[in-house]
């Protein structure tokens, strides 16, 4: 059995080498590194397959949360709901732009958004809200669009772990997620569901007066070459990365099959522990698996980390330290409970789970892991 990885990019790579490496090689024979035909072409195709009007690509999903929040024209000081148990970017754009990030707990079942709790933080300064589609799995967000209605707020979608995603609305229509708010946001990070082989990122929206916006915020605030309407950013989506984004969009729907596969399997294989909650699936959203993260429920997460490492599986905890525990944003936190985002952080890890995973790799895992609770 070959090393276990978190994510086996090596593996998925050799397999779609035959287009990949093509792909790129055209791109550096053109020299078109920026703007180039790649990246059009992949801006269009993500755009048919999301169903979504316009796609704007860019350097990073930092950027792409940053960009989209510049481009709603807020004023400092307004306030932007988020989940208090997400990445560190969701609410670290807030503060940087002036705004105060307002975290909010989450659901203990789903780890998304409680938007019960949501609407209990609203004031007059209440400006947006940004769901976050956690591990890949949609946060409710029919529910939320109808709570930012009633508020006459933004929806922007952190959708960084659930691209490819569906999500059901109760009338029947089917969406991606990423799709249903005002702005969506993706990462393209390597290990992301649809990574590319750097840094990378896009925004994308229905509405033509927000992409104009987005366009010319993401170019230094130009609506053309050395006019500069509004301060704007540096923030591009490569040729070389378009390329390979390209290739592996057609993908897509086939690397959310493989995952999901992997996640049945650990579902199974824990089913009877006694020790492991599974994340909970809902019935309005399918589950992309960015990670299969559970909880461990007798206070040993650490020692069973510590003994995977021994027995060479790897596994991480996203996210030990609740954002509004961290200094950078000690001055937005007023001493709400937060309690199940404190348990979360106390209960939660992830073990591998990756497009290319052999069966006897994970009935390893499965096993090593379940004898842990039985020593």
């Amino acid at each position: 059995m070959k090393d276990i990885q978190m994510v086996d990019l090596k593996t998925q790579y050799e397999r779609l080498k035959r287009r990949i490496d093509p792909a790129m090689a055209d791109v550096i024979s053109s020299c078109a590194f920026i703007k180039g035909p790649a990246l059009k072409e992949f801006e269009s195709n993500l755009s048919a397959y999301l169903g979504i009007k316009h796609v704007i690509g860019v350097a990073n999903g930092t950027d792409a949360l940053q960009i989209a929040l510049m481009a709603l024209n807020l004023n400092p000081g307004d306030e932007v709901i988020v989940p208090s148990f997400t990445y560190v970017a969701t609410a670290e754009v807030i503060g940087l732009l002036g705004l105060k990030p307002v975290m909010v707990d989450v659901d203990i079942n789903t780890y998304n958004i409680d938007i019960e709790e949501a609407a209990t933080r609203i004031t007059s300064k209440t400006k947006a809200i940004v769901p976050v589609h956690l591990y890949g799995q949609s946060a409710p967000m029919e529910e939320i669009l109808f709570f930012a209605a009633k508020n006459n707020l933004y929806v922007i979608e952190d959708n960084a772990q659930a691209i490819g995603g569906n999500y059901k609305m109760t009338d029947g229509t089917v969406a991606k997620t990423g799709t249903l708010g005002d702005i969506g946001c993706t990462s393209f990070f390597p290990s992301k569901n649809l990574g590319c082989f750097g840094d990378g990122g896009a925004i994308f929206t229905h509405n033509d007066e927000l992409a104009a916006q987005i366009r010319m915020i993401a170019n230094h605030g130009q609506p053309q070459k050395y006019v500069h309407k509004v301060l704007g950013v540096n923030s591009r989506l490569d040729t070389l990365q378009a390329a390979v984004l390209n290739v592996k969009l057609e993908e897509l729907d086939d690397f959310a099959f493989r995952r999901q596969a992997v996640a049945d399997r650990y579902d199974d294989g824990f089913k009877t522990n006694k020790h492991i909650i599974c994340q909970r699936k809902v019935e309005y959203s399918d589950h992309v698996y960015h990670q299969y993260t559970v909880r461990i429920t007798n206070g040993q997460r650490d020692q069973l980390q510590e003994y995977l490492k021994s027995k060479n599986v790897p596994s991480m905890i996203y996210y030990p330290i609740p954002l509004y525990e961290q200094e950078a944003f000690a001055k937005y936190y007023n001493g709400e409970p937060h309690e199940v985002t404190k348990q979360l952080s106390r209960e939660v890890i992830s073990f591998p789970i990756h497009t290319e995973m052999e069966s006897e790799t994970q009935d390893y895992i499965i096993n090593t892991i379940n004898l842990f609770f039985d020593k």
